[in-house]
Formats: C-alpha cells, structure tokens, sequence
C-alpha cells in the first residue's frame, strides 16, 4: 500500500513559481512510476508531469519548460517546481503512484494508469 500527502500549493500571481511536494509512504520510487496530475473546476483530471526511476521525465504540452518534476529517493519525496505561472494552471494538484509495467511505461500521463492518489493541493494563479 501507498500513501501520499501534497503540500505546497498557494494563492501567487501570474508569473510566479510554486514548488509541491509529494510525501510518499514506503520505497515507492525505485518500483513505481509518480505523477503529478491537475483538476481544474468542471474539467477532467489531467497528467501533468510523470518521473520513472531511473529519473526519465514526462510532461504534457501545456507546461513544458515551465514546469520540472524530480524525485529524492532518500526522502521519499516527489516534487514539482512550476515557474512562470499562467492564470490556466489553476487546479487542485494531486501526486500519484503507478506499478511499474508496460502500460504505465506506455502511457505515463494516463489517469488510468495510477492506483494510489494523494488528496490534492490547490493551486490559484491570479492575472
């Protein structure tokens, strides 16, 4: 079993940075794949960012070269710098975990592919 618990979302102005955090329970990173993924109100939950263990990195479109992900396997803990912040990044930002395997591998930003989920963090960018 996995537990996760997000910290660090805020209320900042557009153009600004927030660093999350992802406190994971257990070895979690060496075996899973972790995401970060967004939830604005009315719309889909979707994959923002995803790191392997061996620190291969995903992103969707929206937020390349914006946005970093990263892992500290010591601490077991995900993160996610975003920087140059646009009022469409406002969302509850959840971290996630995923086993390992071809479909994950395959499809590292699919909701469907991650069976542990943290509670969430909101994130409110203001123009």
């Amino acid at each position: 079993q996995v537990q996760l618990m997000e910290s660090g979302g805020d209320s900042v102005q557009s153009g600004g940075s927030l660093r999350l955090s992802c406190a994971a329970s257990g070895s979690t990173f060496h075996r899973y794949f972790m995401g970060w993924f967004r939830q604005a109100p009315g719309k889909e939950r979707e994959g923002v960012a995803a790191i392997r263990g061996d620190e291969t990195t995903y992103y969707t479109d929206a937020v390349k070269g914006r946005f970093t992900i990263s892992q500290d396997k010591a601490k077991n803990t995900l993160y996610l710098q975003m920087n140059s912040l646009k009022p469409e990044d406002t969302a509850m930002y959840y971290c996630a975990a995923a086993p390992g395997g071809l479909g994950v591998a395959s499809y590292p930003l699919a909701r469907s592919m991650y069976d542990y989920w943290g509670q969430g963090t909101q994130v409110t960018v203001s123009s």
